[in-house]
C-alpha cells in the first residue's frame, strides 16, 4: 500500500457488503480513516442487522486501519445529516464520500407498484442526495472534498424491469454532473461510477427471468458485458477520491474486471435543421433517411406465430 489517501477521512454507504465493502477495506488500507454505513438490510430493502457493518469495520482494524460503524438509512434527510455527523464526531472532518448504497424491486413497469418504485428512489436516488448535500455543505466551508456517486449501465443504457433502478441511477448520473458544476468553484469534485460485478444484488436477477426476456425478444441494452468481482472497483474508486484526480470532475466511469471506461457525455449524434419551423410532412419525408437511419428497436413485438 502507499498511503494515497493518508489523513483522510471517508464515508462509504452500503459498504457492508459488495461493492461498496471492497472500498471501504481498500480506502482504510490506503491510509483513511472510513465510517461504514450500512443498515445491514436485504437485497429488497427489507430487515436490519447492525452486525454486518460491525463486521467490517473489526475486519478494517485487525488489519491495521482506523473505522466506525453507523447504521443510519440514507433514505431520510435526518439519516443523511447523522451519517455526515458520525464522520466529524468520530474523526474530527470528512474530505471523501462514496455513495454506494443500493436496493432491488425488480418487476416489469405494468407491474410495478408505486411503493416499489418510491422506495427504490428513496434508496438509491434520495439516498444519493441526503448524502451529498450534507457534506457539501461542510465541503463548501472547508473549500474542498471529493463526491463519488454509483450510477449503473441499467440507467444509462436501459434493463428491461428496472424501471425504478434505471430511473434512479441515471438520475444519480446526472445529479453528478450538476454537484460538480455548483461545488467545483469551492474546489470540491463530483464524480460517478457506473460498475458491473458479481456481487449480491446483481445475483437477484433469476435466470428465469433473463430468459424470459430473451425468448420475448427484450435486450438487455447495449451496456458492456458483466464482468469481474466486486473488489475490482475498488482501486479505481480510491485512485479517484485522492489528490492525484484533481483534474477528474464531472465525470462518469465505467468499471467492470480490468476495465475502466470513461463515458461520452450527452451529445447530438446527428441533426437535421430548417430555416424555418418543420411541417410534420417534411419530417416524415426526411427523417428515414437522416437521423432515422440505422435505427433499431432494442425491444421488438415478436413476429407472429405461424
Amino acid at each position: 500500500m502507499t498511503d494515497l489517501l493518508k489523513d483522510k477521512v471517508a464515508i462509504v454507504t452500503g459498504s457492508g457488503r459488495g461493492v461498496g465493502k471492497g472500498v471501504a477495506q481498500l480506502m482504510a488500507q490506503e491510509g483513511a480513516k472510513v465510517v461504514v454505513v450500512d443498515p445491514g438490510v436485504n437485497v429488497d430493502g427489507s430487515g436490519e442487522d447492525q452486525s454486518i457493518a460491525e463486521t467490517v469495520v473489526a475486519e478494517i482494524k485487525a488489519a491495521g486501519g482506523s473505522a466506525v460503524a453507523c447504521t443510519e438509512s440514507v433514505a431520510t434527510m435526518d439519516g443523511g445529516e447523522k451519517i455526515v455527523q458520525t464522520a466529524i464526531n468520530e474523526f474530527g472532518k470528512l474530505d471523501i464520500v462514496v455513495t454506494c448504497a443500493g436496493i432491488l424491486r425488480d418487476r416489469m413497469i405494468f407491474n410495478m407498484s408505486e411503493q416499489e418504485w418510491d422506495d427504490v428512489i428513496a434508496v438509491h436516488l434520495k439516498g444519493t442526495f441526503t448524502i451529498v448535500k450534507h457534506a457539501s455543505i461542510l465541503f463548501r466551508q472547508q473549500r474542498s472534498g471529493n463526491i463519488i456517486t454509483f450510477s449503473s449501465t441499467s440507467g444509462l443504457y436501459g434493463n428491461s424491469g428496472q424501471a425504478n433502478y434505471g430511473a434512479a441511477k441515471d438520475g444519480i448520473a446526472g445529479l453528478t454532473r450538476v454537484v460538480a458544476r455548483d461545488m467545483g468553484r469551492y474546489g470540491v469534485r463530483a464524480n460517478a461510477i457506473s460498475p458491473s460485478a458479481n456481487t449480491r444484488m446483481s445475483g437477484t436477477v433469476p435466470d428465469q427471468a433473463r430468459e424470459l426476456r430473451a425468448a420475448s425478444g427484450i435486450t438487455m441494452g447495449s451496456a458492456p458485458a458483466l464482468r469481474g468481482e466486486a473488489e475490482d472497483v475498488a482501486p479505481f474508486v480510491t485512485w479517484l477520491a485522492s489528490d492525484q484526480s484533481k483534474h477528474v470532475n464531472g465525470r462518469v466511469f465505467h468499471v467492470t474486471g480490468g476495465l475502466v471506461s470513461l463515458l461520452n457525455e450527452p451529445e447530438p449524434v446527428k441533426t437535421i435543421s430548417t430555416e424555418d419551423r418543420w411541417t410534420v410532412e417534411e419530417i416524415a419525408r426526411v427523417f428515414p433517411s437522416t437521423i432515422g437511419m440505422e435505427l433499431y428497436n432494442p425491444a421488438p413485438a415478436p413476429a407472429p406465430s405461424v
